[in-house]
């Protein structure tokens, strides 16, 4: 009998209203949608700046007051079925329009009609904001899968494979110990990339990872590969994207460390610091690298797209030359199991679908 494949594909994500890329799409929707109705009552342009903040003026404190609700309300929201979470939304901008127009109405009188249309405005957006939400979920899920499969060709090359299992059968006979030790940390290291890596993964077992990593590039390189780690205020039970220092350090390696004669460094800094995970990794760079470099943008960009899925504008990762050295710095807000930032089960797709 045929094993039965169940496919379970994961459900559209929720917007995350602690999310800073969320929040700034919301921003500059509401605000450009009344940019729009300004221009509307008054197309001439000496008076469009002030019927825009006549209008701003209205608007501003029921958005801010919203997303303020919405904020506090984001760790029961996320566990919300869908159903759930759009009639608690559509509560909140409702209650916050009522109250804004209570609280107007204290300085100054209203007409009647005045809180009808600010909830069928209110309404209206938070509708269009939705559907461009669910929208922007379905368009980036290909995505994800299409850099999943990036990833995977820039992890690990053909010619690493090949060159540790030299290193490791070269010792089979003379450190039969050692040996053996290599071979467990290419299963370890083949065991991650073959698993579903949707998932966040604690930071402790991402450094691990690299260490053996390392370790095998050690063998074949011997003394050339001097590695210089600084981790004491690394937070390890940070959930990062799983590989998201692997191909930077195979990078490192490979464009860093092969083209020198003589020993070279590779240094990976890893701290806290305002509420942010921070890797900074060096390796030497030598500018007549030629060919050597060229494939140094192609793993960065890689990890940096998947720190955007993850993360969205919460992460950023940025590269420089500086001193004879290749620097890499990536920002990752700290999360960890117990976060209450984090849907149950949320991996990338859930991630991806953040602002």
């Amino acid at each position: 009998m045929r094993p039965i494949i169940r496919q379970n594909p994961d459900p559209l994500p929720l917007p995350d209203f602690r999310n800073m890329g969320t929040i700034l799409r919301v921003l500059l929707a509401v605000n450009g949608v009344v940019a729009i109705a300004a221009w509307l009552r008054e197309p001439r342009w000496e008076q469009l700046a002030t019927e825009f903040v006549d209008l701003s003026a209205s608007v501003e404190p029921q958005l801010l007051l919203a997303l303020a609700v919405l904020y506090v309300a984001q760790p029961w929201l996320a566990r919300a079925p869908w159903g759930t979470w759009a009639a608690a939304v559509a509560a909140v901008v409702v209650a916050t329009g009522i109250a804004v127009h209570l609280l107007l109405g204290r300085f100054a009188p209203l007409p009647s009609e005045a809180l009808l249309r600010r909830l069928v405005f209110a309404l209206l957006l938070y509708a269009a904001l939705v559907g461009y939400f669910r929208l922007r979920a379905k368009a980036l899920s290909p995505a994800i899968a299409e850099a999943r499969l990036q990833a995977l060709q820039a992890r690990i090359r053909p010619h690493f494979l090949f060159n540790s299992i030299n290193a490791a059968l070269s010792l089979v006979r003379s450190e039969p110990a050692r040996a053996e030790e290599a071979l467990e940390d290419m299963a370890d290291l083949f065991r991650v990339l073959m698993r579903d890596n949707r998932d966040l993964a604690p930071l402790a077992d991402e450094v691990e990872l690299c260490r053996q990593y390392l370790a095998l590039e050690k063998l074949r390189l011997g003394e050339r590969l001097q590695v210089e780690w600084h981790t004491k205020n690394m937070p390890g039970d940070a959930l990062v994207p799983p590989l998201v220092l692997q191909p930077l350090l195979e990078n490192a390696v490979y464009h860093g460390i092969e083209p020198l004669s003589e020993p070279g460094v590779v240094s990976v800094n890893i701290f806290y610091k305002g509420g942010d995970v921070h890797a900074i990794l060096r390796n030497p760079y030598r500018m007549d690298g030629g060919s050597h470099h060229a494939g140094n943008k192609m793993a960065v960009d890689n990890v940096r797209e998947r720190l955007a899925l993850h993360f969205d504008a919460e992460a950023s990762l940025s590269a420089r030359v500086s001193t004879g050295a290749y620097e890499v710095h990536i920002r990752m807000p700290y999360r960890n199991a117990q976060s209450s930032l984090l849907r149950p089960n949320a991996g990338p797709v859930a991630e991806a679908g953040r602002g």
